[in-house]
């Protein structure tokens, strides 16, 4: 059923590494469209990096509009559409190399960002690592970008209509706003 509601919507998701935030994400948003957008937020760094992004890519079939974007989200017109945003991880160490390790620029643009995406009538399903809950980083600058996740993940998850926990592929409901 396509969104025909004038308020965003946001459907937070998060977990582990592999904890099956991206199927869950992709099933989810083919239960509310039949033609839904996929935002991605990755950079190709590297060769395995583009094997992971190839993988994802396959996961989608000719339903899917893709559409590539590091940063800037919310200049995307996303109007009536359902789109899964995929991934606050990748889309957040943008933003910190850009801005040169800087958490308080950092935090100010990623909220910004989520703030005007919120303008957008629509139903946005955004995906982010969980953070806090393994070693902590070895270096300030790894210390620095897990401080800044932890707070953007906070801050959607405080403006999410519902908030999604994977473990192991199985999705666990902490936030519902509307059941």
């Amino acid at each position: 059923m396509p969104i025909s509601n004038a308020s965003p919507r946001i459907v937070f998701i998060t977990g582990g590494a592999r904890s099956g935030k991206s199927r869950y994400a992709q099933d989810l948003a083919l239960q509310l469209s039949p033609a839904p957008v996929y935002v991605a937020t990755a950079r190709k760094w590297d060769e395995d990096f583009q094997q992971r992004i190839k993988r994802h890519q396959d996961d989608r079939d000719e339903r899917w509009t893709a559409v590539e974007e590091e940063k800037h989200i919310s200049r995307l017109d996303l109007t009536n559409k359902v789109a899964v945003i995929d991934c606050v991880t990748l889309w957040l160490t943008n933003f910190f190399i850009d801005n040169k390790y800087d958490i308080d620029q950092c935090l100010a643009a990623c909220k910004q960002e989520i703030n005007q995406l919120q303008q957008q009538a629509g139903t946005f399903i955004i995906i982010s690592n969980e953070i806090g809950m393994g070693v902590h980083a070895e270096t300030e600058i790894g210390r620095k970008f897990t401080d800044l996740q932890g707070w953007v993940n906070q801050y959607i998850a405080s403006v999410a209509d519902k908030v999604v926990f994977m473990v192991s592929g199985i999705p666990m409901e902490i936030k519902n706003v509307h059941g």
